[in-house]
């Protein structure tokens, strides 16, 4: 069961390897959630054992929808740059068009902090032990924040690749970056976060040639793991590969 977050004051095989395989063969992999991408359908198998977050997340996605907003989930592992590509993010686009963050960490608003903006209203969801959002969070985080108007609403989720994938938040979007500096094959190490993304973005770059990283191999992982994915490769500290980053954003409203 997940555990209800605190409240916050702050607004394939190798050679010579065993392989032992203890997935369930009954389990698929995620497909993104939010916006339908074209061809595809879904077919209900079962009763999920998460229909209560998948039901609360329906109904942020409506509440979501009669605001006349788009949310976007980030994910990632700890440290791939999510905080520094959304406050790139905010920068370029705060100004023009109305924006509003939801950031979770188990402890400390530093990221919250990190990218408070002029107008933009932020709120960090503390989780304790919790390492990951779920949609019952952020509907308690949007009731405290003020929506009203807001075009974009960035959720920075928990520093994670394995849990987040498996908890729909009622985003439109849900978008995972991978950095250069974790190497070209994790996509294929966690497929469930890559598949059940709209968007992959491929962060650092600015560093891949010092890293030795081989961003084709990395591509290839990508389109591998997430062949429904548009990709981006950018560097929110140069600002290289951002302006079609921007555009993907600019195009959902």
């Amino acid at each position: 069961m997940t555990p209800t977050p605190q409240p916050h004051s702050s607004p394939t095989p190798a050679d010579d390897v065993v392989i032992v395989d203890v997935r369930d063969p009954s389990d698929t992999l995620p497909t993104p959630p939010g916006d339908a991408l074209p061809g595809t359908r879904t077919i209900t198998l079962e009763t999920r054992l998460l229909d209560e977050n998948d039901r609360r997340a329906a109904a942020n996605r409506a509440d979501f929808a009669a605001r006349g907003l788009r949310a976007l989930n980030f994910v990632s592992s700890p440290g791939a740059g999510k905080t520094t590509l959304l406050g790139r993010t905010l920068d370029a686009l705060a100004p023009a068009l109305r924006c509003a963050v939801l950031v979770g960490d188990l402890e400390t608003a530093n990221d919250a902090r990190r990218l408070r903006r002029p107008g933009v209203p932020v709120a960090q969801i503390t989780t304790g032990g919790c390492c990951h959002l779920d949609a019952a969070m952020i509907a308690r985080a949007t009731a405290a924040l003020p929506l009203d108007g807001t075009q974009l609403l960035f959720i920075e989720n928990v520093g994670n690749l394995v849990c987040p994938a498996s908890f729909d938040l009622g985003e439109n979007r849900r978008i995972t970056l991978v950095s250069c500096t974790e190497g070209e094959d994790k996509p294929l190490k966690y497929p469930p976060m890559f598949s059940s993304a709209h968007a992959v973005v491929l962060t650092k770059i600015d560093v891949a040639d010092a890293m030795g990283f081989d961003r084709t191999l990395a591509r290839d992982a990508i389109r591998r793991a997430a062949p429904q994915a548009t990709v981006f490769e950018l560097s929110a500290k140069t600002g290289e590969g951002l302006d079609a980053w921007l555009d993907y954003l600019r195009a959902l409203l």
